[in-house]
């Protein structure tokens, strides 16, 4: 439950030019300061299966998740087809 108050004459009654929510505007971030990540091909294909299941509306069931790792293993040839596969059975799109 969300409550409202009215506002106190210690509160400001326009925001900042720069501010139209209240919120602070950040800086974009500096390419040079980026933290480098790699992540393993096999979590990659893995995280891609797990949402495409998701988005066809099949939802994984406990059991299943060995058998996504399974497949997730195997190589990107193999998971490009069996993406093209479900996307064509199931009519939609990336």
């Amino acid at each position: 439950m969300h409550t409202t108050t009215a506002p106190t004459a210690a509160a400001p009654t326009r925001p900042r030019p720069c501010d139209t929510r209240g919120d602070f505007l950040l800086q974009p971030p500096n390419p040079a300061e980026r933290v480098p990540c790699r992540v393993d091909p096999v979590d990659l294909r893995r995280l891609d299966l797990l949402a495409l299941l998701t988005a066809a509306g099949i939802a994984p069931s406990a059991g299943d998740r060995a058998a996504i790792e399974q497949l997730s293993v195997l190589p990107g040839s193999v998971h490009t087809a069996l993406h093209r596969w479900l996307e064509q059975a199931y009519g939609f799109c990336r």
